[in-house]
């Protein structure tokens, strides 16, 4: 037996917090030591952070990043053991062609000559630099970094066959609602069938952007998970680690013909050789790692857990001393309270568990004094989570009743105020000015002053929160700010239904990039496993602004006013950004999917209906509020939607064609179509529709 003890780490390192970072990966290899690791494995780019972004292209986040990995070079901390640490190095090597290039040069080690102080620091003037791997007396190990996994021609495959049997990915991989299984697989299939041990590092946190990033260290060996870190958690070091045997590694490999034969005639990789031994021989006192059970949460607990986590680091980390939300009693708002109250339940729990930097954090906070801290999470939402329910005459007393249940529930310190104090004033100030005052539609007003009127509530309670973010602290003799959240949905994002500079404007919003139909199916179990029952009332009501006055015969409802529902968004939604279709391919993939129960000329209206008012509405993306990344489709255009703002709406040559399309179609095809459909649907398949409209209403697409 060859045993070989490794650790792979999550970390939640913070872009840029070159001291905070160097600490935590001090005490990763402290703890991997301290388990009798002899490899420690970070995530990528750890000493600077992975979101630096044009960060990367400053000389000073390079030469910082050397004096860090020079300090913990110069300590104890490597020795026995073998660490890979992230960096950017001018030569470097990652991904993001922006602000890094790709290395070409795979026949050959180059020699890295390194920077002058810390050449003269360590002694050593040069490194080998390149693609390759290093080879042990008793083992090879390499590297592969985050994407390259994912490549047409990964490198763990050539590296395989020259006797490479432990591939390090260092990864700064984002949570991505469904995708965590994805990730996982490529793990498994990487060493399912040529061999090998699989570790994975990732970063676990806000490190300062839209992203979260969802940890889940894990090793794996010959396709078997055998150690597998968290995904979602408030720790700022996670060290996981396997003991394995390698023997197992090489037994696989030497049953496979194919492998042996591929390995014959290989194309040979550059290495370095390094006179020492990894690997333990049998010791009946140390225990192996078994196979184990995959811990997938489900979307639901994603919801809950990824957004926050990610709020409890933008809290500690901005400086801010609490969240304000303006609470409608709507599906989205009250997300956004219970997942403030799940991060709140997770606070407490931690502390309880003993882990000491929550603690801290929370005690400062939540201006906790005479050692006190928090011990139930009612009370601790009361410190630092205000709501505010923003009533007009158009407020239903429904929506009141379940604002102030739900904020009973959570324990915020929770508000109800009346705007039409406000909203009647603007109006006077107005018609003292043109002489005219506005009405509703239903009252006589035509679209424009029907629309005007929504917006100045909507706007009216934007300033009103960020007002009492800032001020409510003080009245309450309460140090700091309050950050305000914002509740807009990706979907309604998506189609622009929402007003510019609402309370969708806002400091950050955890549910920007989550489905309607997503958020939905958690209030319905947030209501149960977090303990907030009116949930199931919140989703059960139909979605509405409540802009509009409720008459006997009338009652604004959200898919109404869009004209279309968010199950259909959702659809437009995938084919629009994750199978890039513009106007006519969607026409087309839609023809096939919803060819059952509409007529092509109806599929074309729609489609003309949802692009109309997509890119009408294009320009609210330039100021969406940063929210958190989940979802694929995402229509924000400041990182992962890159598409102008200002079009013809009008699509004059798309919409002609699709036209054109219509009229071919005869009555022939189409009822054929039906057919097909109907046979497909009886038998729970999709049949005849092709990958792009089959996948437009799966939510798993997209990774």
């Amino acid at each position: 037996m060859r045993l070989l003890k490794v650790a792979a780490c999550n970390l939640n390192q913070w872009a840029m917090d070159f001291n905070c970072n160097t600490k935590q990966i001090k005490e990763s290899i402290a703890k991997a030591k301290e388990a009798g690791a002899v490899i420690r494995l970070g995530p990528e780019l750890e000493i600077p952070g992975y979101g630096c972004e044009d960060h990367f292209l400053e000389l000073d986040t390079v030469n910082h990043s050397w004096e860090c990995l020079k300090d913990i070079l110069l300590g104890d901390w490597t020795d026995g053991i073998v660490c890979s640490i992230g960096m950017p190095v001018i030569k470097g090597s990652e991904r993001e062609l922006r602000w890094f290039t790709a290395w070409k040069q795979r026949d050959e080690l180059v020699d890295f000559q390194l920077p002058s102080e810390i050449s003269e620091a360590l002694g050593q003037k040069s490194v080998p630099f390149g693609y390759g791997f290093v080879k042990f007396q008793d083992t090879a190990i390499a590297a592969e970094v985050c994407e390259e996994l994912f490549t047409p021609n990964p490198p763990h495959s050539e590296l395989a066959l020259n006797g490479v049997e432990v591939f390090m990915n260092a990864s700064g991989s984002h949570h991505q609602l469904r995708k965590l299984d994805v990730r996982l697989r490529a793990f498994i299939g990487a060493t399912h069938t040529r061999g090998g041990v699989y570790m994975y590092s990732n970063h676990q946190g806000c490190d300062g952007g839209r992203l979260y990033y969802d940890g889940c260290a894990c090793v794996v060996v010959n396709g078997d998970v055998v150690a597998q870190g968290s995904q979602f958690s408030l720790k700022d070091i996670e060290v996981v680690v396997s003991q394995i045997d390698l023997d197992v590694v090489a037994s696989l490999r030497g049953s496979l013909s194919s492998f042996q034969e591929q390995a014959s005639c290989k194309t040979k990789v550059p290495s370095v050789e390094v006179p020492y031994s990894l690997c333990l021989p049998f010791n009946l006192k140390i225990r192996l790692s078994v196979p184990l059970k995959i811990k997938y949460h489900s979307p639901e607990e994603e919801i809950a857990f990824g957004p926050g986590c990610w709020l409890w680091d933008y809290l500690r980390r901005s400086g801010a001393s609490g969240f304000l939300l303006p609470l409608s009693g709507g599906a989205d708002s009250s997300s956004v309270a219970a997942i403030v109250g799940c991060m709140c339940q997770l606070v407490v729990k931690d502390i309880a568990n003993g882990d000491v930097q929550v603690k801290a954090d929370a005690i400062r906070i939540g201006n906790y004094k005479d050692g006190q801290y928090p011990t139930d999470s009612r009370e601790f939402a009361k410190r630092i989570f205000y709501t505010v329910f923003m009533g007009s005459e158009n407020s239903s007393e429904m929506t009141r009743s379940r604002a102030k249940v739900l904020a009973d529930e959570i324990g915020s310190w929770h508000l109800d105020v009346s705007i039409d104090g406000v909203v009647s004033a603007l109006l006077s100030l107005f018609q003292t000015l043109t002489g005219k005052r506005p009405r509703y539609k239903v009252d006589g007003g035509s679209n424009v002053e029907n629309l005007s009127l929504q917006n100045i509530q909507a706007r009216i309670r934007m300033v009103l929160a960020f007002m009492l973010a800032s001020l409510l602290p003080w009245v309450h003799n309460k140090p700091g700010f309050y950050l305000v959240l914002g509740s807009s949905n990706v979907d309604e994002g998506l189609r622009g239904y929402l007003t510019k500079y609402d309370c969708s404007s806002a400091d950050i919003n955890p549910i920007g990039s989550i489905s309607k139909q997503d958020l939905r199916a958690f209030l319905r179990w947030a209501a149960i496993h977090l303990g907030y029952s009116s949930l199931a009332d919140v989703e059960a009501a139909p979605p509405t602004a409540e802009l509009e006055p409720i008459r006997s015969n009338y009652s604004q409802l959200d898919e109404v006013d869009m004209g279309m529902t968010y199950e259909e968004l959702s659809v437009y939604g995938r084919l629009r950004k994750i199978f890039r279709c513009g106007p006519v391919s969607m026409f087309q993939n839609l023809c096939y999917r919803w060819g059952a129960r509409l007529s092509p000329s109806q599929v074309a209206e729609k489609v003309k209906h949802f692009f109309k008012y997509y890119s009408i509405n294009r320009h609210k993306m330039t100021v969406l509020t940063p929210s958190y990344h989940a979802e694929s489709y995402s229509p924000e255009d400041n990182r992962f939607d890159l598409r102008q703002f200002l079009y013809n709406a009008r699509w004059p040559y798309q919409f002609q064609k699709i036209d054109e399309l219509v009229r071919e179609l005869d009555v022939k095809d189409v009822q054929e179509s039906r057919n097909h459909e109907t046979v497909a649907a009886a038998s729970d398949g999709v049949g005849g529709m092709g990958v792009a409209a089959a996948g437009s209403g799966n939510p798993n697409v997209g990774f």
